[in-house]
Formats: structure tokens, C-alpha cells, sequence
């Protein structure tokens, strides 16, 4: 994880951040039966180097909210649930790789550089797909999603949206990028 433990949002900062994520969880119920924010903040005020990260992924649109929880590590899992990919995190290639191997017109990173540095992962294609169990996500735009290494080994990488009631997973060349396409993180707490 890129992000130090020493990090901390400022006192007025996080007090809006958490007021913001209990909103969210509080409107949208059906996310995360079963659990209660009580608990979730409880978890957060523990872990106060998350709620750096947790702001990253709000700051560039993710909107994040709390959509499981761990039982055997007792983790709360969060998901960017904005409801299209995150405006912050599009027109990257998919990796480092991809990015290198444009010989022009280089975005300024790649969707694993960006989750990286920010303390996310990039959601499978399960996960992508419990997510679209939630409500209907990438309507008008694509999301990155963690691509196989066989896959991934042959040049390619996968990305998926929502579309026709459908989720369509796709593949494409790692280096491609474009201003609808972005990802969507994962981050335990």
C-alpha cells in the first residue's frame, strides 16, 4: 500500500469524510444488510490510515460505500458504487506495461499505477458482477477489471459495463485507453 500509516485526514476533513460515507450507507440500505454503520465507524476510527485512502477514492468520484464484510478477517469491504466509473480514473492504459508500450499520446498513468498509489485494488470480474447485484452500474461508461495473468500474458486485459440488462465482460490491449473507460476499487477495513 502506497499510503503510510502515518497519514491522517485533518480533523475537519474526516468528520466530513465519515459524514459522507454514513449518508451514503444510510441511503442505500440494500448494499450491505445486515450490518451497521455503528460498527463500521468503530473499524474506521481503528484504522484511521483508511480513511486516507477512502478519501482518495471519493475524491476521484468513487463514491465508495460498504458492501460486505469479511468473515474471516472481519473486514468491511468497500466498493466504488458511484454509478458510473469514477470521472478521476479514466483514460488510463491498464498497466505500467501498457502504458510503456505506447509509442505516443500517453495518458499521464494506467488504472494498477493509480489503484496502487492510492491503496486500492481493482475489482475481479466477481466482484464487478456482485457489485451489478446492488444496483446498475456503467450504464454510459467501461470499468477496468483485474485481468487473469494468462490473459494478461498475451497482451490483453479485461474490462466490463453494464448494458442491454446485461453485464458484458470484454477484453482489449492493455496499452488502449479511453475517456469513458476508468476502474473501480476495492478496499478492506
Amino acid at each position: 500500500m502506497a499510503k503510510s500509516n502515518e497519514k491522517k485526514l485533518p480533523a475537519e476533513r474526516r468528520a466530513e469524510l465519515l459524514s459522507i460515507l454514513k449518508n451514503r450507507f444510510e441511503k442505500h440500505p440494500s448494499r450491505h444488510q445486515g450490518l451497521a454503520w455503528a460498527d463500521v465507524q468503530v473499524r474506521l476510527d481503528a484504522h484511521p490510515e483508511k480513511l486516507w485512502v477512502l478519501d482518495d477514492m471519493e475524491t476521484t468520484g468513487g463514491e465508495p460505500d460498504v458492501v460486505g464484510l469479511d468473515a474471516q478477517t472481519g473486514e468491511y469491504i468497500f466498493y466504488d458504487c458511484a454509478a458510473e466509473s469514477p470521472a478521476g480514473r479514466r483514460s488510463l492504459c491498464y498497466d505500467r506495461a501498457g502504458l510503456e508500450s505506447r509509442k505516443e499520446h500517453r495518458p499521464a498513468t494506467s488504472a494498477l499505477d493509480m489503484a496502487a498509489s492510492m491503496g486500492i485494488e481493482l475489482l475481479t470480474e466477481a466482484q464487478y458482477r456482485e457489485l451489478q447485484q446492488l444496483g446498475r452500474f456503467d450504464a454510459k461508461t467501461s470499468s477496468w477489471l483485474k485481468t487473469p495473468a494468462a490473459i494478461r500474458k498475451l497482451g490483453g486485459a479485461i474490462f466490463a459495463d453494464f448494458r442491454y440488462g446485461t453485464v458484458f465482460v470484454y477484453h482489449n490491449g492493455a496499452q488502449s485507453y479511453y475517456s469513458g473507460r476508468g476502474f473501480r476499487g476495492m478496499l478492506k477495513v
